[in-house]
């Protein structure tokens, strides 16, 4: 794997889906006239792409669009089914997935590799980069080291290259349970912020009575935690967005 800064991408088309139509892309149409930030990664729906890479770059993406960046693009040597499937599984908001099935963008950034070890076949190696009008201005991209390395392909190491002032979003989780009327109120609270949040479902995904006590401590609904603190019901929520407007 070497850097390629400085030159332009490979030419190709990518074979995607609209709907229940192909359209066919090309790397034209991808990145003429536009500071894009593409990220490979070595699969769809695979653990650290899936928990990490890829939700990171979609929660940063209101700050990379404030920072000049025109479009994140997800690319994988997966087919379009798998990508779209992925992308809705994802809630993506911000990010394109652009399916590479045939492998020949990664094999034109010398990013091709052999997974067959996994079962994988042919996948891209995990890197980023920054494309500005098709010319590549900066790559980020893993060590060669064994297993799947991911040290330098975030979405924070990127943002800090682009602008290392940049404000970050707030991390937020809520802790709820159907029919809540008051963890309707602070989901309604965060939204007017603008303040994107994780909710967890008591009764969903194992999440339990049990589970919002261990961690909370208290024994009602919703708990709000803002970047590791504790911030409480939403009561309570209100008050610190108004302590900190």
């Amino acid at each position: 794997m070497q850097h390629k800064e400085g030159q332009r991408v490979p030419q190709v088309t990518f074979r995607t889906r609209v709907g229940n139509d192909w359209q066919d892309l090309t790397s034209e149409e991808v990145f003429a006239g536009k500071n894009v930030i593409l990220f490979a990664l070595p699969g769809a729906f695979t653990p650290t792409c899936s928990t990490t890479h890829l939700p990171r770059y979609n929660e940063l993406a209101p700050v990379f669009q404030a920072n000049g960046i025109d479009s994140i693009i997800c690319l994988s040597v997966n087919d379009a089914f798998v990508m779209n499937a992925w992308a809705e599984d994802q809630k993506l908001e911000h990010i394109q997935v652009l399916p590479d099935g045939n492998g020949e963008f990664s094999d034109g950034m010398g990013m091709l590799v052999d997974k067959a070890d996994l079962g994988f076949g042919k996948r891209s190696w995990r890197y980023s980069m920054l494309v500005k009008d098709g010319v590549i201005d900066k790559m980020f991209i893993e060590p060669d080291l064994p297993g799947d390395p991911f040290e330098v392909s975030d979405a924070d190491t990127m943002l800090n290259y682009i602008n290392p002032q940049a404000q970050q979003p707030k991390r937020v989780t809520i802790i709820t349970k159907p029919g809540c009327p008051h963890c309707t109120r602070a989901k309604k609270a965060l939204s007017e912020r603008e303040m994107r949040y994780e909710e967890i479902v008591l009764g969903q995904g194992g999440v339990s009575y049990s589970s919002l006590t261990a961690i909370s401590g208290r024994g009602t609904t919703p708990q709000v935690y803002i970047d590791g603190q504790h911030v409480g019901t939403a009561d309570e929520l209100e008050q610190w967005l108004a302590a900190s407007a």
